[in-house]
């Protein structure tokens, strides 16, 4: 199931309860994967991260980050994209294994999509016949981001 809904509607949040009740539900269920979370500071949005679904977090992008190899680091508005940061978390959980019952990609969007590797990733879990929980927000202006797919 892919959720393609816009920007701001609760897709993270639905995935979180989605996650939680399949765990509860069945905690033998071996799922994969990762949601993006808001970085909060004085209750202004100043970022996100990347959550594992085990907990482990990592930075995906900031508007207050001001570290030398910053400037190099892909724009999407006011975030500045940690593309490494954000795969060397995100593609181990996106590994196709035996065992696995569900993938869950929080979210296929514009930073997340600035790595060489996600995209890629993402295609050997689609063609791996194993279920899939993903959402993909609908860009404002242009055409969506798997259209044609």
């Amino acid at each position: 199931m892919i959720l393609n809904l816009m920007q701001g509607v609760g897709k993270t949040t639905l995935i979180v309860k989605v996650f939680e009740t399949l765990k509860s539900s069945n905690p033998n269920l071996k799922i994969q994967g990762f949601y993006t979370s808001e970085v909060r500071q004085g209750g202004e949005r100043v970022g996100f991260q990347v959550v594992t679904l085990d907990g482990r977090t990592a930075p995906l992008a900031s508007s207050i980050i001001s570290i030398p190899e910053s400037l190099r680091w892909p724009n999407v508005g006011k975030y500045k994209v940690d593309v490494a940061s954000f795969e060397s978390l995100a593609i181990p959980e996106l590994q196709v294994r035996e065992d696995t019952d569900l993938f869950i990609i929080d979210e296929v969007g514009k930073m997340e999509l600035f790595g060489s590797s996600f995209f890629p990733t993402v295609l050997r879990v689609l063609e791996s016949n194993v279920p899939v929980l993903a959402s993909v927000p609908i860009p404002k202006v242009g055409c969506d981001i798997l259209a044609g797919t």
